[in-house]
């Protein structure tokens, strides 16, 4: 928690210590009330005082309290606004943090955990600062003045406050021994069922169509009635806590004025001054203890808060302090335009030492389109995502523009590459937005928006949407069809004016006739862009300049349609399962 609190901005920093001071002014003045209420029960129990000295000694009081509630108000504002500070900045560190993450950061995180550490563990964070920074401030401060206060007045009383004191603080620390470790489950069960929701949510046709919201709400419950028995437990550990509190005040009181009672009726009748003195002290004392518990009742209301937000900010820091994957290099120019080569590539996911690619090796050079086939899971996404750099090749070297991709800024990079993930994504806007989405060197016109959308083949149903490229576009697309988010994502791509195409079986939910329009308006219109296309259609790719084969990471074949034809069965079969006799005889 102290670790994630040091990232606080100066200027919540400098309000944070000004809320401290006007707690200070709080204490004081709330702390004099009982000097007040002393000199009371002096005036008018001594014969000699006047209604003047009474209500004189009363003002004074009404001025403590009305200076105490103004500088409450003033600190609750100050409060109020240091956290939400705090929470804005955090908030603005862990998304652009995680905006950084490479594929890898993403799979260790979750994107459902990574949600609710940005949403949730960040609230739970700033509910403790704005409480904390008056109660942590004044609960302890108050509680020691008060203590000081009375110490000198008996030493009987002063012993039984005391007992009072330890036995609480030291129930405090065991509930907090056994709820910590339970609040850590907690945030993970919390993670699993927002995952199970987000799953759920996302996939809500196919639960439909194969009637499995029985399954569903089962896998839910069962990780709904987990977190329903944990969070009951701790609940139930803190229910005793206030209560204890709460008895513990009044039970203090009771014996302060049991025991004072005995200390007044000790005092001789003939020293009536000394037995005035010794109830007024007593009248103090009660009041000062009261305030002692009351500022432990106030710690109890933040220490219930405290573990999970100390489980929280652990969470935020282990997304802040990931040291990234992916490193940015220095180099924005190069030797070649529009060439990708791969020198002896080889690649395994972090979580696996197996190869998804072994060894692969070829150039295209601008302008040439290269194809990738091959059957699923071959490593065909896997290949062209290493061109992106979305991962770092484990052994070997891939150049783009002659350059190896880990010695570019990313900006340098992508400026090269327009990209076309296999999974069509959209963004919540309109038509326009989406096809000029990101940063890019193009000219970001409405003429650049139709030229893309015209070469994507889009144009046709754009123009029929009401408002054109203005049309909007829900969250994820949801409202276009698959075909017509696939065409949006190329354009999108298109747009960027880029060295080299990157299609990731982006054609797969075209037809044939928006398929083969689409690619020969690419082999027309961007002769000198590099083309390169995973696809599971031989009929997409059979006219590429070059054609690799992957079978299971190797490339088991580089050739041109009729080469592959004659010398690779692995080709050979992927065509006999696609192509007609006299397809294959031609």
């Amino acid at each position: 928690m102290i670790k994630l609190l040091k990232r606080m901005r100066r200027k919540e920093w400098l309000m944070a210590g000004l809320c401290a001071v006007l707690v200070l002014g709080q204490i004081y003045f709330d702390l004099r009330l009982p000097d007040y209420m002393s000199n009371l029960t002096v005036l008018i129990k001594s014969p000699d005082s006047t209604m003047s000295d009474i209500l004189h000694t009363g003002a004074e009081m009404l001025g403590c309290t009305l200076a105490s509630a103004v500088l409450c108000v003033v600190c609750g504002f100050l409060t109020a606004k240091t956290a939400a500070g705090f929470g804005f900045s955090i908030r603005e560190n862990v998304f652009n943090k995680i905006a950084d993450f490479g594929q890898q950061e993403m799979m260790s995180f979750s994107v459902p955990s990574l949600i609710n550490r940005t949403t949730n563990d960040i609230t739970q964070v700033q509910t403790l600062v704005a409480m904390g920074l008056q109660i942590l401030v004044k609960s302890p401060i108050m509680a020691v003045w008060a203590i000081i206060k009375i110490v000198n007045k008996s030493w009987t009383l002063s012993a039984i406050t005391a007992g009072f004191v330890v036995a609480l603080l030291v129930m405090m620390v065991l509930i907090i021994g056994i709820v910590v470790p339970r609040f850590r489950r907690v945030q993970k069960l919390v993670d699993k069922i927002n995952s199970v929701a987000r799953e759920n949510l996302t996939g809500i046709n196919v639960v439909h169509a194969y009637n499995a919201e029985d399954y569903q709400n089962e896998k839910f419950e069962k990780g709904n009635v987990t977190l329903m028995k944990t969070q009951l437990f701790n609940q139930r550990a803190f229910a005793l806590l206030m209560p204890s509190v709460t008895l513990a005040m009044n039970a203090l009181s009771l014996v302060i004025y049991w025991v004072g009672a005995a200390l007044v009726n000790n005092v001789p009748s003939a020293d009536a001054a000394l037995r005035l003195t010794t109830f007024s002290d007593i009248v103090v004392f009660g009041t000062y203890a009261t305030y002692v518990i009351m500022s432990i009742m106030m710690m109890v209301m933040i220490i219930m808060l405290i573990p999970a937000a100390q489980v929280s900010a652990q969470r935020i820091n282990a997304v802040l302090d990931t040291r990234l994957s992916l490193r940015e290099g220095t180099k924005t120019d190069a030797p070649e335009k529009g060439t990708v080569e791969f020198r002896d590539v080889s690649f395994h996911y972090p979580s696996s030492d197996k190869d998804v690619l072994s060894h692969i090796s070829f150039t295209a050079r601008q302008g040439e389109t290269v194809a990738f086939i091959g059957a699923t899971g071959s490593g065909k996404t896997t290949l062209v995502s290493l061109i992106a750099r979305f991962y770092d090749a484990t052994s070997g070297q891939v150049l783009v523009d002659g350059q190896n991709v880990e010695d570019y800024t990313f900006d340098a990079l992508y400026n090269r590459i327009g990209y076309v993930t296999q999974k069509a994504v959209l963004f919540s806007g309109d038509i326009r937005e989406n096809v000029l989405f990101g940063e890019s060197q193009a000219e970001g016109s409405d003429d650049n928006v139709r030229q893309a959308l015209e070469l994507a083949q889009a144009t046709e149903f754009v123009e029929k949407l009401p408002g054109g490229i203005e049309a909007p576009i829900a969250e994820g697309g949801t409202n276009v069809s698959g075909g017509q988010k696939q065409r949006l994502s190329i354009a999108r791509a298109l747009a960027r004016k880029p060295e080299i195409l990157v299609f990731d079986d982006s054609f797969s939910a075209l037809d044939y006739r928006t398929d083969a329009k689409l690619r020969a308006g690419l082999e027309e219109q961007l002769k000198d862009t590099t083309r390169l296309i995973v696809a599971q259609r031989i009929g997409t790719i059979r006219h590429a300049d070059k054609i690799i084969v992957l079978d299971e990471g190797r490339a088991v074949g580089i050739g041109t349609h009729d080469e592959l034809m004659q010398n690779c069965p692995v080709y050979q079969e992927i065509a006999k399962s696609q192509l007609s006799k006299e397809e294959l005889g031609a």
